[in-house]
């Protein structure tokens, strides 16, 4: 934002009006859900910092020894439509905010190193339906928006600063996203527009952002005074998807995945078993899964292509099928707490205490009823480790009709080949990172699926490494022997 005012005390009431949007947009980052705290603390430490530039400035003009018309330059409109953004519901996996990505040195396009090319500047990196994805966003005035730029380092001129996110993209596997989304919030001059759509075939975003914000300030005493309102009405919105993300992700497939066994690895269900009682709440979860195979040859990877389809796979990993099948989630609660409490602990262990919290968590939401809006209308793919891995466990520690259960659950899932992402393998492997779980959800980024997990220690490893990453998280159940 850039607000030029001279006079009659016209420069106080700008600095005081950008105060008040300082102190409404922190308000709204406090209330922030974000899986990544970095990312919370990152915009409130440049709310703080545009605070306290702008409580440098004399609260009355009568005061100031400043020039009678010099410019107010601020950034709390960038933080503005930064937060905008966040705040639209297909927007997942925050990793970073207003971070620099540093460009490897063979990603420099032949600039000399000693200019300000070291690093690209992101101001988001998320997910969107399953796919990475990088925003760039600007506040200013379209007149001052120029292509080419004038000085090095100074004013770049866009095409400059696309090209240098571009080489950051290329030059990182764990960050590299699908696509670059430029959010210009008072539009582009047509000329500007042009240009993007002939050298980086840029197109209009299929995303449907809102159009309007709206929040309040508010005095000591708690009553609202003032309500603060800001139109995205004329904001530019464009996609540029990273090259070669297309090709890489056939030619993958032609390098094994069509050989997988997709659709192979199904258990029988028998007749017997198709006519017992396993729970209502169950089958009505089983109902809600789509069925048919998955055809990895002629697979659709259009979600890919389009930012604006919705995610129609999930991976499922153990946990998640653990929770479906668990006798707590079927009907299991009042049994389990009439049990003596000797018992329960002596057949648990250490545990005891873990599945008891289950058994009352399951009494006051019922995990079907919240894993059936997640999974309804879409297919489930597990990769072969989990597949092993829940067929271990299930014999292992599975009731009767918790081994029937599983045999129903995986009757409705495709077995997917191991097929983790390139960026997902590129994480080092750490404790925190194991190999194991990397192969999991990294076959979900692969195919560009949520992973449904309770395993949240993994998911913020990963984005305590940048990564942004697709996952829905579920509340944990355990085996019982039901």
């Amino acid at each position: 934002m850039r607000e030029s005012e001279g006079g009659d005390g016209a420069l106080p009431a700008a600095v005081e009006e950008a105060k008040t949007r300082c102190k409404a947009v922190g308000d709204r980052i406090e209330k922030f859900r974000l899986n990544n705290g970095s990312c919370k603390s990152t915009l409130l430490r440049l709310v703080n910092s545009e605070l306290s530039f702008l409580s440098r400035f004399p609260l009355s003009s009568s005061n100031t020894t400043l020039q009678p018309y010099l410019p107010l330059s601020v950034n709390i409109g960038h933080l503005e439509a930064v937060v905008h953004i966040l705040q639209q519901p297909f927007i997942t996996g925050v990793s970073r905010v207003c971070k620099p990505i540093p460009l490897s040195a063979s990603f420099q396009n032949g600039q000399n190193t000693t200019t300000c090319s070291r690093s690209a500047h992101v101001d988001i990196v998320c997910t969107i339906n399953g796919n990475p994805v990088w925003f760039i966003v600007s506040d200013r005035n379209p007149k001052y928006i120029s292509w080419h730029g004038d000085e090095p380092c100074r004013n770049k001129g866009l095409r400059a600063r696309i090209e240098q996110v571009l080489d950051a993209a290329q030059s990182t596997v764990t960050l590299k996203p699908s696509s670059i989304i430029l959010f210009v919030s008072n539009g582009l001059a047509d000329s500007v527009f042009k240009k993007l759509q002939e050298e980086f075939r840029a197109a209009k975003c299929d995303l449907e952002f809102s159009n309007f914000d709206c929040s309040f300030s508010e005095e000591l005493d708690g009553e609202w005074i003032d309500v603060i309102a800001r139109s995205y009405r004329h904001a530019s919105i464009l996609e540029i998807k990273v090259d070669c993300l297309e090709s890489t992700i056939y030619s993958s497939m032609e390098c094994g995945v069509q050989d997988s066994l997709l659709g192979a690895v199904r258990p029988d269900l028998s007749e017997e078993n198709s006519d017992l009682n396993l729970g209502g709440s169950f089958y009505s979860l089983m109902s809600q899964i789509k069925s048919g195979s998955l055809d990895v040859k002629n697979a659709d990877f259009s979600v890919i292509k389009d930012l604006s389809g919705e995610a129609c796979l999930v991976n499922f990993d153990t946990t998640a099928l653990i929770a479906i099948v668990s006798g707590i989630s079927n009907g299991n609660t009042d049994k389990l707490l009439a049990t003596p409490e000797n018992i329960l602990r002596t057949r648990f262990k250490s545990n005891f205490e873990f599945v008891i919290a289950q058994v009352m968590s399951e009494i006051e939401c019922p995990i079907h009823m919240e894993l059936g809006g997640l999974i309804s209308g879409k297919r489930g793919i597990i990769c072969e480790s989990v597949y092993s891995e829940f067929k271990d466990l299930i014999a292992m520690c599975g009731g009767p009709n918790e081994k029937l259960r599983a045999n129903h659950l995986l009757n409705h899932l495709t077995v997917v080949p191991d097929s983790p992402s390139a960026r997902m393998m590129s994480l080092p492997t750490t404790r925190k990172l194991a190999l194991k779980n990397k192969v999991v959800f990294g076959t979900g980024d692969y195919w560009h699926a949520p992973t449904l997990t309770a395993n949240m220690a993994f998911v913020r490893a990963v984005s305590q490494t940048g990564m942004s990453l697709f996952t829905v998280e579920h509340r944990p159940r355990a085996l019982t022997g039901d």
